[in-house]
């Protein structure tokens, strides 16, 4: 426990706020303060505990971290002269994160009750206080924005990794199958010269390879037994031709589209004996070209991805306001979003009024407000059966853009509160309470406002855009 003793006149000589104030009222904070004495690494905060007394500290200095997870992160430190905790006029009610005495530290404290009374006794102590929880609350502010920009950029870098992955390990599991396939090539074709040592029949084969490589039209989508139907069927036809290894070719041919038909056509101008090495070379190359084209469509896949992020950071760009398509900002940011959605099985919904004016914006502020809005989102949502639906309609001079999700809902207690600055429902270090603030102000910025409704079932947030002149 802390020791409370007696407040010395000459201690409140160290604290910054305090000099140059008259003795009448260096006396009034004697008698209505206290003095308290913590040793080192002692609690003096704690997460969730009333917000109640005015800090000074005297001697030594306080660390503040944040909660999180189970781990203490450091966020700042009050010292030796320098005021902190509640100041007057301000909102702040429970403290949100832990504060530890390094040193043997001293406090003066003086309780919030305390405060209209102060008011009466020097207007002028009241100023310097509230000019310094404005200082305060800016940065605050500043480093809140800074930190939410990292959460969000650490949620989308963990997603981005996940969506890189799978097109980086098929373009990997096909280079590997291409490697083989290039392997076996030469004795393949060995073979098929050995069997059909007639250019004229072979350029004839090797001919038409190529068109039905190019040409052959996938089959249509089957079910798995009708898939192992139409195996076996070219197998049983392969086998007819001579093939010892049919079932093995089977399944390749037939997933470029090559059937009994297409394959009889081919190989007409070979001879019977020529055929099984023929018809091995055929589905070697066929399955070479279906790997190049896997290793092609996962690295489109992976250009996407490159150009999402960089649409969201806006990083090709001035980071000045210019002319803005606001549809392609958001559809950015649910890429980004795209493996969290998927995680929670949420039905996206885009609903795009068409021809839509353009707005004059910040891209990487705007992309911000949609990270809030549509995490936030996805958070309310159940695990499974969540829907959430992005609309973007022009009405007079604005772009209205609506996210819509039919999650929890917003509590009616919760809701006039809920753009206010550092409140926040969730528990003490889960949250900072200026998500929302920080896009309503960023909304602000561009002359437009951010509103929200909600009732069980179904939450709606709607940014106002002014359309650009």
């Amino acid at each position: 426990m802390p020791e409370i003793t007696a407040l010395p006149p000459a201690d409140l000589a160290a604290i910054t706020a305090f000099t140059d104030l008259p003795a009448a009222v260096l006396n009034w904070l004697l008698a209505h303060g206290e003095r308290r004495v913590f040793a080192d690494g002692e609690p003096i905060f704690q997460p969730g505990d009333p917000a109640e007394f005015l800090t000074a500290v005297l001697q030594g200095s306080i660390q503040f971290y944040a909660l999180q997870n189970g781990s203490r992160e450091p966020r700042f430190r009050v010292e030796q002269g320098q005021v902190s905790g509640v100041l007057p006029y301000s909102r702040l009610r429970v403290i949100g994160g832990l504060g530890v005495s390094v040193g043997q530290t001293v406090l003066y404290l003086l309780h919030r009750d305390h405060f209209p009374a102060l008011e009466q006794a020097s207007p002028e102590l009241i100023q310097r206080l509230v000019a310094l929880m404005s200082d305060r609350a800016r940065d605050e502010a500043r480093g809140q924005e800074r930190d939410d920009k990292l959460r969000a950029l650490g949620k989308l870098s963990a997603g981005l990794a996940h969506e890189l992955n799978n097109p980086a390990a098929a373009i990997a599991r096909a280079a590997q199958a291409l490697a083989q396939r290039a392997a076996t090539q030469p004795q393949l074709l060995r073979e098929l010269i050995e069997q059909c040592p007639d250019p004229n029949a072979l350029c004839a084969f090797t001919a038409l390879a190529v068109p039905l490589a190019k040409h052959a039209m996938p089959l249509p989508h089957l079910s798995p037994l009708q898939q192992s139907a139409r195996e076996d069927e070219l197998a049983d036809w392969l086998a007819d031709q001579g093939v010892a290894d049919s079932y093995r070719l089977a399944p390749g041919l037939l997933e470029t589209g090559l059937t009994a038909e297409l394959l009889a056509t081919a190989a007409a101008a070979l001879p019977v004996t020529a055929r099984p090495a023929a018809f091995a070379w055929l589905e070697s190359q066929q399955s070479t070209l279906q790997l190049i084209r896997d290793v092609q469509e996962a690295g489109s896949r992976i250009s996407k991805l490159v150009a999402d992020v960089k649409t969201y950071s806006h990083m090709d760009r001035a980071g000045g306001f210019e002319l803005l398509d606001v549809t392609a900002g958001l559809d950015s940011t649910l890429n980004m979003l795209g493996f969290a959605l998927r995680q929670k099985q949420v039905h996206l919904t885009r609903d795009y009024a068409p021809g839509l004016p353009q707005v004059q914006g910040q891209v990487s502020s705007l992309n911000q407000v949609w990270t809030n809005l549509i995490d936030n989102a996805i958070a309310a949502l159940p695990a499974q059966g969540g829907t959430l639906t992005l609309r973007a309609r022009q009405e007079g001079d604005f772009v209205r853009i609506f996210l819509i999700d039919n999650g929890t809902g917003i509590p009616p207690e919760v809701l006039p509160h809920i753009f206010e600055p550092f409140y926040t429902t969730k528990q003490a270090g889960a949250g900072s309470g200026l998500g929302l603030d920080i896009a309503q102000r960023i909304i602000r910025q561009h002359d437009g406002r951010l509103e929200v409704s909600s009732r069980p079932g179904h939450t709606e947030f709607c940014a106002w855009l002014p359309v650009a002149s």
